[in-house]
């Protein structure tokens, strides 16, 4: 096509405020020559001798008089622009519309299978769909911060919404505790190496496994036991029978469902997990040093903070926790007390020592 001039380009709408809006839109670049606000006061309005100044494409517009008042233009006037309006009105609208269609997710796989089912009761209900990235609540939390994406932070403990909270990550405001957990000794159906209690997993041979401390809050609350309950000798004779750091919850689980493992410390909500393979064994209630919680909160990198806080209000409502009490986790402190016996503090912070960490 011929180079236009400016005025031309005016006369042919080949730059209409529309057209130079939809190709900024999609080549970010409007052209230097054409400011589209003069354009606009071009297409919409006829007044007597106006006319575009050729230096800065400003609109050059005589004295008004009472015989030179500009009059809106009607579409019939240009009918390619009613066409280009309602496209981009189209455009816009959808753009609107698919922020709120659509949240992301970083959570814990501590609450992974009520979740998923939440989730997908929350997307047949209001047609929004909940992307679910799961993992070690550290991981995915590095993960959230690095992408500088996702509407939800949903940590398998409160030890990694402490973090989340301090490092600015989440909007503290926001957070909602969903459920309760409990630590527990996880073993093969049947428990066919007859383990009992915590000492036994001492005992030579045997096959353990427990969650990487450094990322897996279910690991975390293992060391913090075994810290807590062996003497050095027990915890090395421990260390001597423990043969792999799984990466999130959801593996720690199915090393005892695919017998990678004897016995695992993990949760007490494990063994309906898959309870055709997955049997708990409960730790003695001096042993368990608090109980664990998930909670929620509102990423700081959310586009859409009310969108957000629909899907929290959807998992805290009935419907949200009644999916969580089907899959056997504990509504209160209170339940999670009752099952090991004794009240406990709730929550809190660990820090993992070292050694524990791998290199």
């Amino acid at each position: 096509m011929n180079k236009l001039s400016q005025n031309d380009a005016v006369k042919t709408g080949e730059h209409t405020p529309l057209a130079c809006g939809l190709r900024h839109r999609a080549a970010n670049f409007v052209p230097p020559f054409v400011n589209p606000q003069s354009v606009l006061k071009t297409r919409l309005y006829e007044a007597d001798g106006a006319t575009p100044t050729a230096a800065r494409g400003t609109l050059a517009l005589p004295k008004r008089t009472a015989s030179s008042q500009p009059r809106l233009v009607s579409s019939r006037h240009y009918p390619s622009l009613l066409p280009a309006l309602l496209l981009a009105i189209a455009v816009l609208a959808a753009t609107s519309v698919s922020a709120a269609e659509k949240l992301l997710v970083f959570a814990g796989a501590a609450s992974k299978p009520p979740t998923e089912e939440a989730a997908k009761l929350y997307e047949q209900k209001t047609g929004v769909k909940v992307e679910l990235v799961f993992g070690g609540s550290g991981y995915v939390l590095s993960q959230m911060k690095l992408a500088k994406q996702g509407d939800i932070y949903f940590p398998g403990s409160s030890d990694y919404m402490e973090k989340a909270k301090r490092d600015g990550d989440v909007l503290p405001d926001t957070e909602k505790v969903i459920v309760y957990l409990v630590s527990a000794i996880n073993v093969q159906k049947g428990n066919p190496h007859k383990i009992r209690a915590l000492r036994d997993l001492t005992k030579p041979g045997l096959k353990v496994a427990i969650a990487n401390p450094e990322g897996v809050c279910v690991g975390a609350y293992a060391v913090e036991i075994i810290e807590k309950e062996f003497t050095p000798e027990e915890k090395a004779a421990f260390r001597r029978n423990l043969v792999n750091y799984t990466e999130s919850c959801e593996k720690t689980a199915t090393a005892i469902s695919l017998k990678m493992a004897d016995a695992v410390i993990g949760w007490s909500v494990f063994e309906h997990w898959d309870a055709a393979r997955i049997e708990t064994v409960p730790l003695a209630k001096e042993q368990i040093p608090r109980i664990g919680y998930i909670p929620v909160a509102i990423s700081k990198f959310t586009k859409d903070r009310a969108a957000a806080q629909r899907f929290i209000d959807f998992l805290t409502g009935p419907e949200g926790r009644a999916i969580y009490a089907r899959h056997h986790y504990f509504a209160t402190a209170e339940d999670a007390a009752k099952w090991i016996g004794e009240t406990k503090p709730v929550g809190g912070e660990y820090a993992v020592p070292k050694e524990w960490i791998k290199k």
